[in-house]
């Protein structure tokens, strides 16, 4: 069933999807959902630009993360007339990047559905909704999509997908089975996992421990408890060095494809 609004009588709810990009990544996701639901569409603008120097940006954020948030020029959209944001952002210290923060702000997202979208290294994207769900407590903070920004290209397969579950648009849903029980990792799925996050620096070390699987259409999905040692001088709390963090790592092994980690979940 598509997503109505009941004002009387159902209607087609009035939709933005309203995004910030650093370096093109959520903007693509952003114009994937504007152009598949016909929606409304507009960029939050930081009045100080980001270089797109990673290391700047970390330097920058962490300071707004701990002080004010970035001015942004004034969002044009008239949001009372909305039923249905779509919010963008990439992630951040693992949550949604500062000058979405001042949009939370200084816009009344109150009485709306918000359907979060996200890019990332990693992962995120569940941290950032529950994050979301804390600071507009008077909006309806519904089930969000996230991409890695190594796998962009699945983005438009995979927005279609989530908006057909979500009751946007219409399709023919997949069904997908349950993760099976969890078990110890078999040799054989602990290439699958080091294949998967082999090439990414951030998973270096690695190790997977349990796992969880289930058929998809095409393939597999796993979904691995793994643990890594933390790296000294990266941003952000966590343990110390020398204490192990768990962690779940979800990978996707199509066939005739290399396994692919799609999100981690710290």
């Amino acid at each position: 069933m598509l997503l109505a609004v009941s004002c009387g009588k159902e209607k087609s709810p009035r939709i933005l999807v309203l995004y910030y990009s650093q370096n093109g990544g959520t903007k693509a996701v952003a114009e994937a959902i504007q152009s598949r639901l016909g929606a409304d569409i507009e960029a939050i603008v930081p009045t100080i630009p980001y270089d797109g120097d990673f290391q700047a940006t970390i330097e920058r954020s962490r300071k707004e993360l701990d002080g004010e948030s970035p001015e942004i020029q004034p969002v044009a959209a008239d949001i009372k007339s909305y039923d249905v944001i779509f919010l963008g952002y990439p992630i951040w210290f693992g949550t949604y990047a500062t000058p979405v923060a001042t949009v939370l702000k200084e816009v009344d997202l109150g009485g709306k559905k918000v359907v979060p979208f996200c890019t990332f290294g990693s992962g995120g994207l569940d941290s950032s909704v529950e994050d979301l769900k804390k600071n507009i407590p008077d909006a309806e903070v519904l089930p969000g999509y996230g991409v890695r920004a190594a796998r962009i290209e699945a983005a438009p397969a995979e927005v279609e997908r989530f908006l057909v579950a979500g009751g946007f648009i219409e399709g023919e849903g997949q069904e997908v089975e349950e993760f099976s029980e969890t078990r110890d990792v078999t040799p054989e799925e602990a290439s699958i996992f080091q294949t998967a996050v082999g090439d990414y620096p951030m998973m270096a070390g690695a190790m997977a421990e349990k796992v969880a699987s289930r058929a998809i259409p095409g393939g597999m999905e796993y979904l691995f408890t793994a643990k890594t040692m933390p790296r000294e001088g990266m941003p952000g709390p966590g343990p110390g060095p020398g204490m192990d963090r768990p962690m779940k790592v979800y990978v996707l092994a199509e066939d005739g494809k290399a396994p692919v980690f799609t999100q981690v979940v710290r």
